[in-house]
């Protein structure tokens, strides 16, 4: 890929005057209902979307044709046009007044290839090609989504997006991109969205069926607090081939205590004991593991293909560091499955009753939050210049969040990323090598 990497504060961003992007044609004014699993997730995400330089597309300028695309496009999904607001009950909605996505050009001084490994998250570097809109001191003050163009010196461009997660969940934020694309390249929408989130309603009154320990504030018993609480976090990520993760799972199932293995399963298990082991929690120490699962065929009806906001319910798997460390690895691979499971319609519908009741929010304590990109098919985004070289998020995880990437050009390998401190990192390493 060329040179190697400069520092990152050698790497410049020009960034010209924002704009404001409406929708091509006025939309209905409304306030726009945002559902309870909406309202858990109201972050922003920000991702980057690489592209080389096509021959073909020599004379044409990647700016202008995502601009007008973003115009036309928007008149689809106009909420991301609107802006933020507190319902008199407190909760977030979107005024839909077609104020307009900010988007904005930029340039960078060097060539991609400089950048050095842009499949790792890494906001020093990746965090220049998203807009940062100045003085936003809360969500409120930003708009749903921001968008940058950045060309480099070598004829590629990023385009760099921060979306907010009440917005859409991943699905719902690649049908919108992917959507974007095709309207750049002239061509239907594949997946039109489906504005309509009432199907997704709080019961009246509220049915709370089960305990939703998801939520739940696990006391921290550990007294190595320089591993749990330690602000010097080391990342690493660690790479699983299509055979590795075949190896696991038939690893994971060996002692006949599994009928069945998936890889996401297998390799959730592995990690969350690992990482429980690594950090020496006490052996009575309460370990929470939290994932999300797409719950759009899981409820009943079923939610409509297309479906724009978030249907993704956190689930949870509760034990002990000693059942989590001491027992087979195809125990935590069972409770990992038994989590999975939980989400059917009815706990779908009472979780969305409990946030109703409780406006509760993920306690993180002794807790693995994974997070899953590696099944979402934004590298299908395809602006007229070819499919991304990569795609994905721009910074890394939190302490309590484990990131599974896609990796390789077949994307069918598997990169773990996480952050722990020195001495924790070492022994996950360890961990983990027999694995790799």
């Amino acid at each position: 890929m060329g040179a190697e990497a400069p520092p990152p504060s050698l790497f410049n961003v020009k960034v010209q005057e924002p704009e404001l992007i409406a929708p091509e044609v006025p939309t209905e004014s409304q306030v726009y209902f945002l559902t309870n699993l909406d309202q858990n997730i109201a972050v922003i995400v920000q991702t980057v979307y690489f592209f080389e330089a096509n021959p073909e597309k020599a004379g044409d300028d990647p700016v202008k044709t995502i601009r007008d695309a973003l115009r036309k496009v928007l008149v689809h999904y106009y909420p991301l046009a609107g802006r933020l607001g507190i319902s008199p009950e407190g909760k977030l909605n979107v005024h839909c007044n077609d104020e307009g996505v900010i988007f904005v050009a930029a340039e960078a001084d060097t060539v991609v290839s400089s950048l050095g490994d842009i499949a790792k998250p890494d906001n020093t570097r990746l965090g220049k090609l998203v807009y940062q809109v100045p003085g936003a001191r809360n969500i409120l003050e930003m708009p749903p989504v921001t968008a940058q163009v950045t060309k480099f010196e070598c004829g590629g461009f990023v385009l760099g997006l921060a979306m907010n997660h009440c917005m859409f969940d991943g699905i719902g934020a690649m049908e919108f991109v992917n959507a974007w694309a095709e309207t750049a390249r002239g061509v239907p929408i594949t997946t039109p969205p489906v504005i309509d989130r009432s199907i997704l309603k709080a019961r009246v009154p509220p049915q709370i069926n089960y305990p939703h320990s998801e939520f739940l504030q696990i006391e921290d018993l550990s007294q190595k607090q320089d591993l749990l609480l330690g602000e010097d976090l080391v990342f690493k990520s660690f790479c699983f081939s299509p055979e590795t993760l075949e190896n696991l799972k038939k690893i994971a199932m060996e002692d006949g205590e599994l009928e069945r293995c998936t890889t996401f399963e297998a390799l959730s298990g592995l990690v969350w004991r690992s990482r429980s082991k690594a950090m020496g929690m006490l052996p009575e120490q309460q370990t929470k593991l939290l994932f999300a699962v797409d719950g759009r065929n899981r409820i009943s009806p079923p939610l409509p293909k297309g479906y724009m906001g978030n249907g993704i319910l956190l689930t949870y798997a509760l034990t002990t560091a000693e059942e989590l460390t001491q027992k087979p690895l195809s125990s935590a691979v069972k409770k990992v499955q038994e989590a999975i499971g939980l989400i059917k319609d009815d706990y779908i519908r009472s979780a969305v009753d409990y946030f109703e009741v409780t406006r509760a929010r993920p306690s993180l304590t002794a807790t693995l939050l994974i997070t899953t990109w590696s099944r979402l098919a934004f590298y299908a985004t395809d602006f007229g210049w070819g499919e991304p070289t990569h795609s994905g998020p721009v910074s890394l995880p939190e302490r309590e969040v484990v990131l599974f990437l896609s990796h390789g050009k077949a994307r069918k390998s598997i990169n773990v990323l996480l952050g722990l401190s020195p001495k924790a990192m070492e022994d996950f390493d360890q961990l983990m090598q027999p694995y790799v």
